[in-house]
């Protein structure tokens, strides 16, 4: 059974022969092994141009700011699967990277859509920027959903991760329209929504990476590359000092049953 297109049978990325590797239209060997780092080959791979240096240190920044965050559920995920299956590298580290939702790491993909379709609104209908970004809140708030990107269960005063790579940005020159766009919901969302809500790293890291030209549709790839290395560590430390079992015996205490209790009487019946 034909599924889907038939009609692109072609990849723009890589290539090999007997004589050698090509990507993205370089010799694997010759021009790029020992020649270019990890973020160059990371931007090339995925947009098939080489970065600019203030592309190269934008990224550089956001995945050094989201690689890692401590013990949050797909980190544990991670452990306690490396832990239930110590050969299984492979296993627990895609049990962490499928942990990566929209609540957790993930996040930015959605933010990153959300600072777009807003942007769009405002060219669309002819109004301010900041126009768009107070519809949009009034839109979130009459239909009870979060504002993607902005607030903190404990940075309320404001995420710090976020606010250096918003300072970055500003820095080198990269702050344009997206960066405006979140920075404007982070005006008026307080008042709107009633609450405290602050630029999260989340919100900050596609508005800089989408200013410094990455494609939205790969947005959700620097959060997963940036946390595998962190899963890396954690893996590695759970390898030779395991914690699995300890946060799985420790999340079975802090549960309480409250379903339903055998009937005994019927039992000894």
């Amino acid at each position: 059974m034909r599924i889907g297109k038939q009609d692109q049978s072609f990849t723009a990325i890589a290539t090999s022969n007997a004589d050698g590797v090509t990507v993205r239209g370089y010799d694997l060997c010759s021009e790029l092994i020992g020649k270019t780092d990890f973020t160059d080959y990371f931007w090339l791979l995925v947009t098939g141009k080489n970065p600019s240096e203030k592309q190269k240190m934008m990224t550089n920044a956001c995945m050094v700011a989201i690689a890692e965050h401590g013990l949050v559920p797909s980190v544990q995920a991670a452990r306690m699967t490396l832990a239930a299956g110590p050969d299984a590298w492979q296993g627990a580290m895609a049990a962490g990277l499928l942990g990566m939702g929209s609540v957790v790491a993930g996040s930015s993909e959605i933010a990153g859509q959300y600072i777009v379709a807003t942007i769009k609104d405002a060219h669309d209908s002819g109004i301010s920027m900041e126009d768009a970004a107070i519809k949009s809140l009034e839109n979130l708030k009459a239909t009870r959903q979060k504002v993607p990107g902005l607030g903190h269960p404990q940075h309320s005063a404001g995420d710090p991760r976020a606010n250096v790579l918003l300072a970055l940005a500003d820095e080198h020159g990269v702050t344009g329209e997206n960066i405006e766009m979140l920075r404007l919901l982070a005006k008026h969302a307080p008042e709107i929504i009633n609450r405290p809500l602050p630029i999260n790293v989340s919100g900050a890291i596609p508005a800089v990476m989408l200013d410094a030209g990455w494609p939205l549709a790969a947005m959700k790839g620097v959060p997963l590359l940036a946390r595998a290395a962190g899963l890396v560590a954690h893996l590695f430390e759970e390898s030779t000092r395991s914690i699995g079992f300890i946060m799985s015996h420790n999340a079975d205490l802090a549960i309480d049953y409250d379903g339903e209790q055998p009937n005994t009487q019927n039992s000894s019946e």
